[in-house]
This record gives structure tokens, C-alpha cells and sequence, in this order.
């Protein structure tokens, strides 16, 4: 192997590193319900994609990703705990196995299991996509309700 061809793998192996890093320190600003960080974390035109069909699935631009990270420490007044079980990166992308525990405000223990896939550019996150059991999403963060039936005709 070249001295070209190491430096090159030497250059991935730093940026995939330095996105592992990224993602370790997201889940760290989110269990402390740190919205600035987890803001600054996301590129000017970053985005969240919620998968599932919940009330709170969607595609979330950096206005909605700051209105709604705040709405989530308000149910979990004592905060809720991400806990990295995997992570795994190839060049920009990083894919985390995860799982949470908090107290919902209505008094229901909450856990649920994700897995997150990182996007980025440029070290900032151009997407983040979420696969959560929307079950528990419905059950407890919707208190039962599901948004309604799409039209058919």
C-alpha cells in the first residue's frame, strides 16, 4: 500500500471518528436537555425525519427541531435518558442502536428503542432519521391518539 493510499484511509478513519464523537456528544446535550447544543449540532438546512405514522412523525426543519426538543423536556420534567447500546459509522453516515427511559408527565415510566442514522456534512447533521416502536410514541407521548386516516378515493 502507497503512502498516498494511507493517508487517505488514515482520513477516514479520522472523520468517521470525529462523527462517532458527534454522536456521543448529541446524546449527551439531549440527556441534558441542552437544546442549544443539540440546535447547533444540525446544518443550516439539517433536518429530523420522526418515521412512523404518530402524531409526532414528520420532517422537522431547524425551527420545528427547536420547538419540539422543548415541548420534550416539558413532558419529562426529571428528563429522559438516552442510552448509546451500538454506534457504527462509515464515512459521513453513523447509524446508533439506542434506548430511553424517563417519567412522562402523566406519571407513566417511558422506554422505548431507536435506532438514529446520522447524516452530515461538513461535521454539521444535514439529517437525522428516527425508527422508534411507534406503539409506545402513540400509547404514552400521545396519550392514545393517532392522527387521522388518510383520505382514500
Amino acid at each position: 500500500m502507497s503512502n498516498p493510499d494511507l493517508a487517505r484511509i488514515h482520513w477516514i478513519m479520522t472523520r468517521e471518528e470525529a462523527n462517532r464523537q458527534r454522536v456521543r456528544e448529541f446524546f449527551i446535550a439531549l440527556n441534558r436537555g441542552d437544546v442549544a447544543t443539540l440546535l447547533a449540532a444540525y446544518a443550516e438546512d439539517g433536518c429530523l425525519i420522526t418515521m412512523g405514522r404518530t402524531l409526532i412523525s414528520g420532517r422537522y426543519d431547524r425551527a420545528r427541531i427547536a420547538a419540539a426538543a422543548g415541548g420534550i423536556f416539558e413532558v419529562f420534567p426529571q428528563g429522559i435518558e438516552f442510552t448509546i447500546d451500538g454506534l457504527t459509522a462509515e464515512g459521513e453516515r453513523v447509524a446508533v442502536q439506542a434506548h430511553s427511559l424517563g417519567a412522562h408527565v402523566s406519571g407513566r415510566s417511558y422506554s422505548n428503542e431507536y435506532h438514529f442514522l446520522f447524516e452530515f456534512r461538513g461535521g454539521k447533521i444535514v439529517r437525522l432519521t428516527e425508527y422508534m416502536d411507534t406503539e409506545r410514541v402513540t400509547e404514552i407521548l400521545c396519550g392514545g391518539q393517532r392522527p387521522a386516516a388518510p383520505e382514500t378515493g
